[in-house]
């Protein structure tokens, strides 16, 4: 090879060009460097220079310079473009590499090999031009050209697999998320599966209290399933009455506790459990104390309308009713109300409000607020703990798996509550609840707990067991428009001054009187004149008396009417802690004749007599006019309530007070959830009566302290 033929190229870049430029490569160096030459390449494109100095065959680093040629993925139709000189390499270019090696004529099989920017920025800014040359099928290797090559399609094939890996590792990882926030008009249908509820001994109230029975059921066991259906009423203008604007459209006006009306919030669940089996056990007749194994069963249906009121700015439940049907043998329904904490579950509502997110799907934002949902992401929140366990596959959806447990039931040495719940973006409520509670009284189930605890839970919770567990999940879910937008102030929000007493309305008869004041101008016989008949009953109702006289008090008194003839039954307490009771009848004018003794008693169990803690209340006859006003309360003055509607009870109603006064040893039990400076004291008004073959009860209770209904129940037996 001449001087001036000197390439600087090795033999392998050679034969490479003269693959891309369609020329033989065989022969020597010097063959190949001139046939190229013909072909119309430059000498500086094949590295040839006439005076070679060995600085300009460095590169700035000191390294030789590297020309390879790129490999073209056009069709074979297509024209090879001229290689513009690259200063910018992109971040990843197929190169062909040839083994060098002067004396191997013989085609290679070609190597092809990724090339990172990083690797290509060692490359020399200078590139390899190759001219424009005439259409043909063999300028450029072409990507199916290579494809035919087996390591080649080897590799593409391994680029494609990890690529689509990639591609479905990642585009199948759950993302983290924050709750979705209700919207009115919300629904989500659900089912309801393996439901198992049981109530044994003192629990069996929470359910027998709705029913008449004479058997002496010491276990009752519900078996059930069905549909169920949960939704956010979308109120529309005619609930806005109140309102100089639109702006709280989709709030309902709601009625509470003392008749005052309130924007609120309202959430709708139906539960339809056309799979209802109940089971019974009667108390042994050879031991009063056990059950007996015998199970009597029944199979039936049942439906229930659960409807909560959400105050509007301060998210405080207003009220939450009731409506169900049960059809087992004789049907039943009734309707229960209750205003503000406290629910279906009595005392385990008003310990743990939060207890309640057990029987429906639970309102993420409720339970988990803003938190993130993410792996191992974990919270409390209205006396919940909750931790987020990761995901699991529901069908063919991934959801996170959320375990929470009652914290209150446990500290409390209640028993146990938990749950298990499938989230998923975009429903803001669980997807899949799983639900399983354990509450009981017993010893066993309270290892380790403090005796503190303990006598708490003997004080709340009644002999036995109470269990239950079920699962919902998520059949079809409509989402509404509007958001929920709580914290927002609103026209004629009731104030302070008119759901507080004042001063001059409450009496404080605690530090020295007999009785709670009564004065009613609708009843024939107030409490004044029940305790005006004591003294002509001297030798009948001697204990009543002397305590009286001593300084007791009349703790519960209950009076009922029977056409001109007054019954009361009052039960005293003495300062020495002795209580008892004793009924009369009163036929007019307090007087030896008007005033008949009937029976009198005592109590077996320690009645606390405690005058400090007995709390101011209004009289009974003003809760009575609050009660009448049917502006405030029309279902009361109806058939089906307490009062006709000229205003007089109805002639089968009752009406009662009762007086609790924390003792020495209840009152430490209390301080541990409350504050215990003060007593309570309720009025209570019900009423049983038959109507057209129906058997029929409505109870009612309120607070005597500021006239506040607690909550009302109507229950029908047809």
């Amino acid at each position: 090879m001449s001087d001036d033929l000197k390439s600087s190229l090795t033999a392998a870049k050679l034969k490479a060009l003269c693959i891309l430029n369609d020329l033989p490569t065989s022969g020597n160096k010097s063959e190949l460097v001139g046939r190229l030459l013909e072909s119309g390449l430059s000498k500086d494109e094949l590295g040839i220079e006439a005076t070679v100095d060995s600085k300009s065959t460095q590169l700035t680093g000191g390294e030789e310079s590297i020309i390879q040629p790129s490999l073209s993925l056009e069709d074979e139709d297509t024209l090879t473009p001229d290689v513009e000189p690259v200063v910018e390499q992109p971040a990843a270019e197929a190169i062909i590499t040839l083994d060098s090696d002067d004396d191997v004529l013989d085609a290679e099989v070609l190597d092809a090999e990724f090339v990172s920017l990083e690797e290509e920025v060692k490359l020399p800014k200078k590139e390899v031009v190759v001219s424009k040359k005439a259409p043909s099928a063999q300028d450029a290797a072409t990507l199916l050209d290579m494809v035919k090559q087996p390591k080649i399609a080897a590799v593409f094939v391994i680029v494609l697999i990890l690529g689509a890996g990639t591609w479905y590792y990642f585009n199948n990882q759950l993302e983290p998320f924050t709750a979705d926030k209700l919207r009115y008009g919300d629904e989500m249908t659900y089912t309801i599966s393996d439901g198992d509820f049981m109530a044994s001994d003192g629990f069996l109230d929470y359910v027998l209290d709705q029913f008449e029975t004479e058997e002496d059921i010491c276990k009752l066991r519900l078996l059930f399933s069905g549909t169920g259906e949960l939704s956010i009423t979308d109120g529309d203008q005619s609930q806005l009455v109140s309102q100089s604007s639109l702006d709280r459209k989709g709030a309902v006006s709601a009625k509470g506790g003392q008749g005052m009306d309130w924007l609120a919030v309202e959430s709708v669940s139906n539960y339809d459990l056309t799979d209802l089996t109940i089971q019974r056990q009667l108390t042994s007749f050879l031991d009063s104390t056990i059950c007996s194994n015998n199970k009597a069963s029944m199979t039936g249906d049942a439906d229930f309308i659960s409807t909560q009121w959400t105050e509007l700015r301060d998210r405080a439940s207003i009220g939450t009713s009731v409506n169900w049907n049960l059809n087992v043998e004789d049907a039943y329904q009734g309707y229960l109300m209750t205003f503000g904490v406290g629910g279906i579950l009595g005392e385990l509502d008003t310990l743990s409000p939060g207890f309640s997110m057990l029987l429906q799907p639970v309102e993420l934002q409720e339970l988990l607020a803003n938190d993130y949902i993410d792996d191992g992401a974990s919270g409390s929140r209205l006396g919940w703990d909750w931790r987020v366990l990761g995901t699991e596959k529901l069908g063919s959806t991934d959801m996170w798996k959320i375990v929470a447990t009652n914290q209150d039931v446990q500290d409390l040495c209640l028993g146990s509550a938990s749950m298990t719940l499938l989230v998923e973006e975009g429903n803001p409520w669980a997807t899949k609840q799983t639900v399983n509670v354990v509450i009981s009284g017993s010893d066993s189930n309270r290892q380790g707990c403090s005796t503190t605890t303990k006598l708490l839970g003997d004080y709340v919770l009644p002999d036995g067991e109470l269990t239950m567990s079920h699962t919902f999940q998520k059949s079809s879910l409509n989402r509404g428009t509007k958001g929920l937008e709580f914290g927002l102030s609103y026209d004629a929000r009731p104030q302070a001054n008119e759901l507080s007493p004042s001063d001059g309305d409450l009496n404080d008869w605690g530090p020295n009187g007999e009785h709670m004041p009564d004065q009613s101008t609708i009843r024939t016989h107030s409490i004044e004149a029940a305790v005006d008949c004591l003294e002509y009953l001297q030798s009948s109702a001697s204990g009543a008396v002397a305590a009286i006289d001593d300084g007791g008090y009349i703790w519960r008194a209950i009076e009922q009417q029977f056409d001109t003839t007054t019954q009361w039954n009052l039960s005293w307490i003495a300062s020495d802690d002795i209580a008892g009771w004793v009924t009369f009848n009163i036929t007019g004018t307090p007087s030896a004749e008007n005033c008949q003794f009937d029976q009198k008693g005592s109590y077996d169990e320690t009645v606390s007599y405690n005058r400090e803690f007995i709390p101011k209340v209004l009289n009974i006859s003003t809760i009575e006019e609050s009660l009448l006003d049917s502006n405030r309360f029309p279902a009361l003055s109806s058939d089906q309530g307490i009062f006709t509607d000229s205003g007089a009870y109805h002639p089968e109603t009752r009406v009662g007070y009762l007086v609790v006064v924390p003792g020495s040893g209840i009152n430490t039990i209390l301080a541990n959830i409350g504050d215990a400076t003060d007593g309570a004291c309720t009025v209570d008004i019900s009423r049983e009566w038959t109507e057209n073959g129906f058997d029929k009860r409505f109870n009612l209770i309120a607070d005597a302290t500021n006239g506040r209904i607690i909550g009302w129940n109507y229950v029908m037996n047809t």
